[in-house]
């Protein structure tokens, strides 16, 4: 249910709005000045009188420009138009002729509540306090997250393997470095090793080291990774990929704690820790025959799951805030945002390549941005299309999102029905890109979208899709 506070002195206004609007808005009667109002969306009715408009101008200024979380759609008789502009441009969201249109109205008030909630999302991630020092690279307040965060705290001081599960893109190399940070080995080195980049004939040089002639083309000794690591940690990267052969000499070296050079009988203490990581599923590996059952238990002492970024949506929007900082300093282009249609698109996106994916689309869009802010076309044309789905596919069972993207499809179509066809003016009437509109109706009208605008010639045919 969305909350409406209402700023009006007809007193038949607020009964007649709740029956006419329904039982998915609650209107809430608010004072003459509600710059203390938890609603919102705030509805101020100009009233019917131009005679009195002076005296509340600078009130209405005063609220527009005091309230930026907050979505302020006026009510406005044709005399007073041009003063209901002023204040749209001021930051008000939009307004509506007096008396309104029921059908009018509740389009604004969806597109004003999705706004200002936005709004509101994006704000509490700038002040969100950041997770601890040892974590400080960490982002996101969600359950998901504290969940890591307790177990990384808990683990961090005690001397066991660790395994990271998680997708491609998850930052489970950034899990592995707070454990590492916030444990007692924090002045010690930490060593990262990808399994799968180094090839099956070089992984064991790589990891246990070489001395000068262990096979043909040494030229010398080589400290190895466990060796580099010292009373460090070591972060073996997708474990899944060491070869059956590897994987019997790694489970000895936990077993034994010691290793030799490759060429040499010296044994070297095991000092390291070791914390893995895999976006494979194991134990399925392991019921293959791919992954010995032995090393599987021996390296999963503590499991830690790293979420996904479909899991945790509600971090999206600090994340994307954290990328905007870092990567319009180091491009030196000041950037104040996203604006809130840009961040609905990446909340809709359903992101494959995680967080990763999300710094690439974000370092890009300020590359490629015109203005202060990131907007929906700075965007990849498959975020942008992710969120548009074809009123065929619509289930009022669905969740919020579908029905919000669904929504933002009719009212395309009926703004370009209202237009007889033009979409450069439907666009301007919903204030959104000619582009993005092109790509909304293109999904449900086809032969529409590929129709050049002519303002001279309306389209009689034309009836927008019932939801």
């Amino acid at each position: 249910m969305i909350r409406v506070g209402l700023c009006s002195d007809d007193r038949a206004l607020k009964s007649i709005l709740s029956s006419a609007l329904g039982k998915d808005f609650r209107i809430v009667p608010e004072s003459a000045e509600p710059h203390n109002s938890s609603s919102q969306v705030l509805v101020v009715d100009m009233g019917a009188e131009p005679k009195s408009l002076l005296d509340q101008m600078d009130s209405l200024r005063n609220l527009v420009t005091s309230r930026p979380a907050s979505a302020i759609i006026l009510l406005a008789d044709d005399s007073m138009r041009s003063a209901a502009a002023e204040l749209v441009r001021l930051g008000a969201f939009g307004y509506c002729r007096r008396p309104p249109s029921i059908r009018d109205l509740k389009a604004m008030l969806l597109r004003a509540q999705e706004n200002a909630s936005l709004k509101l999302e994006l704000q509490s991630a700038k002040q969100r306090p950041q997770p601890v020092a040892a974590c400080d690279r960490m982002i996101g307040s969600s359950p998901k997250m504290q969940q890591v965060y307790d177990l990384v705290r808990r683990v961090a001081a005690i001397n066991a393997s660790v395994l990271v599960i998680g997708e491609s893109g998850t930052g489970k190399e950034l899990i592995a470095n707070a454990i590492h940070n916030l444990g007692t080995r924090s002045d010690c080195p930490f060593v990262a090793v990808s399994c799968g980049a180094i090839p099956e004939t070089l992984i064991e040089a790589e990891l246990f080291g070489h001395d000068k002639g262990a096979f043909t083309g040494t030229v010398g000794a080589r400290v190895g990774l466990l060796e580099q690591a010292g009373e460090g940690t070591l972060f073996m990267d997708e474990i899944g990929e060491l070869s059956l052969a590897t994987q019997v000499k790694l489970l000895r070296v936990l077993q034994q704690r010691e290793f030799s050079r490759l060429g040499s009988n010296k044994l070297i203490p095991l000092k390291a820790r070791l914390v893995f990581a895999t976006h494979q599923d194991l134990a399925e590996m392991v019921a293959q025959g791919k992954f010995r059952q032995d090393l599987y238990y021996r390296i999963n002492v503590m499991r830690i799951d790293a979420p996904s970024l479909r899991e945790r949506p509600g971090d999206l929007p600090e994340i994307a805030a954290h990328f905007l900082r870092e990567y319009s300093e180091m491009y030196n282009k000041p950037m104040s945002g996203i604006e809130p249609d840009a961040m609905s698109a990446l909340q809709l996106y359903s992101w494959p390549g995680n967080v990763r994916e999300l710094e690439n689309v974000v370092q890009r869009a300020i590359i490629v941005a015109h203005g202060e802010n990131i907007t929906l076309d700075d965007l990849p044309e498959m975020i942008q299309e992710d969120g548009v789905v074809s009123i065929e596919d619509y289930q009022p069972s669905g969740s919020f999102e579908r029905k919000i993207r669904d929504y933002k499809l009719k009212l395309a179509l009926a703004a370009v029905h209202e237009h007889n066809g033009n979409k450069t003016l439907a666009a301007r009437s919903l204030n959104i890109s000619r582009a993005y509109l092109h790509r909304l109706i293109r999904v449900a009208e086809p032969e529409l979208a590929a129709e050049p605008d002519d303002p001279e010639q309306p389209v009689t045919e034309f009836r927008p899709h019932a939801v």
